[in-house]
């Protein structure tokens, strides 16, 4: 249902865009040019021919002329360059105006406000790729490949990305009720979810018993390399003996910050990613790091997309590290943003290219595997229970199957999770009921419901509950152990 959560609810800016590994503001692939000057060649270099430029003149024209209401010119011409964009079925590549331009910088650099949520549109549905940690989207239940069917009553089935994104954003403290469709649930679920701004810290650090260290990775921003190597700094003074990394739920950034922070683990010499043109022509990444002394681990989920996909196949193929967890999102190309052309602070974010693990492999729609597979708790990723109407006995609905897993993952065992409210149920829900000094009446009520929920999150919260993360040390360890072992 959700993870452990940072200060303050929030939106992200890279909702615009989809998951993200991007060029933008950094230059273009490994060379140093800058991407607004590769762009200039291209667009030099080809443009619309006589008949193609009289097509579109000719369109505008009859529209401004015999369309039955006055028309936006502007709005027209953003029209046709979106259209351009959705016609490449390409759900990376994305054309922005002015005001969705400047959200898009901001999540480069770290700055979100949004729900949380990062998307992507998909054959005209919009999809999440990832909640953000500690945003309201992922508090609220929000999870990796969740299809967003309509926001506060209107459907974005067939919507323009930037269009949907516009009714999921709102001023802040207002509320984007979310219809969700997830796989594996018969029912749509409903979110309500309040929106807010906070500016994103993208990494943690701690250190665990007998010198293992965690370091999470919520994006890979303009500034999270230098923080990375602050945190592992500060790790390693404190007697470092290995690492886990956690990207779960990350969905990427910008791709000379993950390769920055791959190189500190990837010995010189090796690869740590491939970037491959529309000529076939492929660039590798080599490392100019030493690598490390001590074992590294890397837990990943369905939601470690992009950038964090890159650092996990060159840290499994070229480090030696384990990965662990779920299988992950499956996005294995790059994207470069190109604004100066346009002239009016409007930006295209265009494809250009698709990146490959060491070995030569493309993740792309099928994600990497797990070295070890490790499931989370099913309350993890367990529906809220919907208010309109109470739970009670002899009752059967999903509704009820969420709040049985809710009491089984909390320790009141309803006996069963099927759905149907049987007298176990009730009998679970009243001693849940007395040890939150609730009336003990055995039904599921708003506040019942709502005193679950808060319970649930704490033991989400609880470091002790995660499966992925404790198996991610306990493997470290015995890494750690093994080697002291043999010298």
């Amino acid at each position: 249902m959700l993870k452990k959560s940072t200060a303050a609810f929030m939106v992200i800016a890279a909702l615009l865009c989809g998951s993200l590994l991007t060029l933008a503001v950094t230059g273009s692939l490994f060379s140093g040019q800058a991407a607004g000057e590769s762009a200039s060649t291209v667009l030099t270099s080809s443009g619309l021919a006589q008949s193609e430029a009289k097509k579109l003149g000719t369109a505008l024209g009859l529209i401004e002329s015999k369309y039955y209401q006055s028309v936006d010119r502007s709005k027209l011409i953003n029209g046709a360059v979106n259209g351009m964009m959705e016609a490449l079925g390409d759900p990376y590549s994305n054309y922005m105006a002015k005001e969705t331009a400047e959200k898009f910088e901001e999540s480069i650099e770290g700055s979100f406000t949004g729900i949380g949520a990062e998307v992507a549109s998909d054959n005209g549905k919009v999809v999440v790729v990832s909640p953000i940690k500690g945003s309201p989207a992922e508090k609220a239940g929000i999870q990796a490949k969740d299809i967003i069917v309509s926001v506060n009553g209107v459907s974005l089935e067939g919507m323009d990305l930037n269009d949907a994104v516009a009714k999921i954003r709102g001023p802040k403290g207002s509320t984007a009720v979310l219809v969700i469709r997830r796989g594996g649930s018969a029912q749509s679920l409903t979110f309500n979810i309040r929106r807010d701004n906070v500016t994103l810290e993208t990494v943690y650090s701690s250190m665990e018993k007998n010198g293992v260290g965690v370091i999470e990775i919520t994006q890979f921003s303009m500034n999270t390399a230098a923080r990375f190597k602050e945190e592992l700094s500060k790790l390693e003074k404190k007697g470092l003996k290995g690492l886990v990394i956690d990207v779960r739920n990350d969905p990427g950034g910008v791709l000379p910050v993950v390769i920055d922070i791959a190189e500190q683990f990837v010995p010189k010499g090796k690869t740590i990613v491939q970037v491959e043109d529309k000529d076939k022509q492929r660039d590798r990444q080599i490392s100019k790091g030493s690598g490390k002394d001590y074992p590294v681990a890397v837990l990943m989920n369905k939601g470690s997309a992009s950038a964090s996909e890159i650092l996990a196949g060159a840290l499994q193929q070229s480090a030696g590290a384990k990965l662990i967890g779920d299988n992950s999102f499956g996005k294995g190309t790059v994207q470069t943003s190109f604004d100066k052309e346009l002239g009016d602070g409007s930006l295209l974010k265009i494809t250009i290219a698709k990146w490959l693990t060491p070995n030569g492999t493309w993740i792309h729609g099928k994600g990497i595997k797990p070295d070890i597979a490790v499931a989370q708790p099913d309350y993890f990723s367990v529906a809220p229970i919907d208010k309109r109407a109470p739970l009670q006995y002899n009752s059967n609905s999903t509704n009820v199957k969420s709040a049985q897993t809710m009491l089984d993952g909390l320790g009141y065992k309803p006996g069963r999770k099927d759905g149907y409210f049987d007298t176990g149920t009730k009998d679970a829900v009243k001693k849940f009921q007395s040890a939150a000094k609730l009336k003990v009446t055995g039904i599921i009520d708003v506040k019942t419901a709502e005193a679950l929920e808060a319970a649930l999150i704490k033991a989400i919260q609880n470091p002790a509950n995660d499966n992925q993360r404790n198996r991610g040390i306990e493997e470290i360890r015995k890494e750690i152990g093994a080697k002291a072992s043999n010298s």
